[in-house]
């Protein structure tokens, strides 16, 4: 068993494929054999984080979920523990496992009671109603979901108002292992996240729900256990991000070792009252610290910023001064409308280009800048990454916001097949996609980047990674259709940037407010 953190690259699976690898499993192994690894790992963990809980309240739920709940309550009880069970099922319709575990438990004197009982900060409550048994929706013919019912909605709510910590077994119940959306009827009353800890103990495989979306939230600290059965038959359907490899620099540097990137937005506040330059400014400063050579920066303000002197190392350009053409490009940050005017220059002369922001809006509302996009992505020797929000991702897709939220994976490889590049659709749990690529989620950050100006900044870092990696091409990859194609370039850039963004606002003060422009002078060179 382990503690899942962010210090290296984990495969993710979803149901489908954690449903084969339990078929293939529990046919090469004796009967129930599944079941009792998965509450004997249950009850390892209950015991490690409430080793002196007045009681241990293990909800159960009437499938095979709740089967490896009767199986911790039995290896807890028996071992002195006081445990207390609480079960959806009856022995004559429980899944055979989920009875054979009952019986297990009722020969061990197991105490089942109605109701939940009272709990206090010192208990434990375990989760082990639902877990993988969920999906927002399904043909008929291969899935039906659960229709919730009066008890297990009134456990869940016992569960989530209790002081008491939380451990759910595979899954927060109500939580879908695909998207880290919750099912209909099973959401929390507020998805803010809960006072008392929260763990979760994923078995066989890990899922990107846990990851993405509420999920964060609602799983808290992720542990996993294979339970003795590694994956190696399956594809991952995603991975989450480790962290990026980082050169050292060579003292036989310069400038120019680490590539140009110029900042094109920042309308001023002549053009609709509404003045946008610290958006591009941000964007420029994250560049900066992030280790690029030189940092360009070319307001859309007409002129009426001439100088930036708490930022002297920002190096002013007229638009039509930028030699597009051999420059790294982060286009959109604070451009307004003015930037519409700019872009399509931008997107047939750049060979690297991050889109964020205003950028995306304009081109989300104009089919001949979309057909300029797309015409990219068919080009090797161009790198684009996309950096949107769900609302300016759902422009793009001409979807609601929430359609892009209900499935944040689906959505960032749709926007990466559409436009052919790299997308990184910003949220809890970031996700990177590319075409023909597993995606990536992000396992860094947390609430203090819910502030403006912190996408301006990981789109400077955008900028700054897709810079430093043309710099330090391969011989002979910027040849078209060679192995290190651009596409891999751009994908590899946004998922580095994104993890170095988020665990950068990890290392800040908890309790203390983070500014994007703080949050700019943290990033690392490389």
């Amino acid at each position: 068993m382990q503690r899942i953190a962010p210090d290296q690259p984990h495969a993710l699976f979803d149901t489908a494929a954690t449903r084969r690898i339990e078929s293939a499993a529990a046919a090469a192994l004796a009967p129930h054999t599944l079941m009792q690894r998965a509450g004997q790992a249950t009850a390892r963990l209950a015991l490690a984080l409430a080793p002196h809980a007045r009681t241990i309240w293990i909800a159960c739920g009437s499938g095979n979920n709740g089967g490896d709940g009767l199986e911790a309550a039995m290896l807890l009880h028996r071992s002195g523990h006081p445990v207390v069970v609480t079960w959806l099922g009856t022995p004559d319709t429980a899944p055979a496992d989920a009875r054979q575990s009952w019986q297990r438990a009722h020969d061990a004197g197991v105490p089942f009671a109605a109701e939940p009982p009272p709990l206090g900060p010192q208990d434990l409550c375990v989760d082990a109603l639902l877990g993988i048994g969920l999906r927002a929706a399904a043909p008929a013919s291969t899935h039906t979901p659960r229709t919730p019912g009066a008890r297990l909605l009134q456990w869940l709510t016992h569960m989530r108002a209790s002081a008491a910590p939380t451990l759910c077994v595979d899954l927060p119940s109500g939580l879908i292992a695909e998207t880290g959306q919750y099912a209909p009827g099973l959401a929390p009353a507020t998805t803010a996240t809960p006072a008392a800890p929260r763990h979760t103990l994923a078995l066989l495989t890990l899922k990107p729900g846990l990851f993405t979306g509420h999920g964060r939230d609602a799983a808290g600290s992720v542990w996993f256990d294979d339970l003795g059965v590694p994956a190696t038959a399956e594809l991952p359907c995603a991975w989450l991000a480790g962290p990026p490899a980082v050169a050292a620099r060579a003292h036989a540097s310069h400038k120019g070792s680490f590539g140009d990137v110029a900042i094109v937005g920042g309308e001023g506040l002549a053009a609709r009252g509404m003045g946008m330059t610290g958006a591009a400014l941000l964007a420029a400063s994250a560049a900066l610290h992030g280790g690029a050579g030189r940092v360009l920066v070319a307001l859309l303000d007409a002129g009426t910023l001439t100088s930036t002197p708490h930022r002297p190392e920002l190096m002013l350009r007229r638009f039509d001064a930028l030699a597009l053409q051999h420059t790294t490009v982060v286009c959109g940050c604070g451009g307004g409308a003015a930037v519409a005017a700019v872009l399509e220059q931008v997107l047939q002369q750049a060979p690297r280009l991050v889109l964020d922001a205003d950028a995306l809006n304009a081109i989300a509302a104009n089919p001949a800048l979309q057909a300029l996009l797309r015409a990219r992505g068919g080009q090797p020797d161009r790198a684009t990454v996309l950096t949107p929000h769900p609302l300016e991702a759902a422009r793009l897709l001409d979807t609601p916001t929430a359609s892009v939220q209900a499935d944040r994976l689906a959505a960032a490889h749709a926007l990466a097949d559409r436009y052919g590049c790299a997308v990184l659709l910003k949220g809890s749990g970031s996700v990177i996609a590319a075409p023909g690529r597993a995606a990536v989620i992000n396992p860094t950050g947390n609430a203090l980047l819910a502030t403006g100006g912190t996408g301006d900044v990981l789109a400077g870092l955008v900028g700054a990674r897709l810079a430093a990696a043309a710099t330090h091409r391969p011989d002979g990859a910027n040849a078209p259709g060679s192995a290190f194609a651009a596409a891999d370039m751009a994908f590899d850039a946004a998922a580095h940037a994104c993890w170095q963004h988020g665990e950068a606002a990890d290392r800040w003060p908890q309790g203390h407010t983070l500014t994007a422009g703080a949050l700019a002078s943290l990033l690392p060179p490389g």
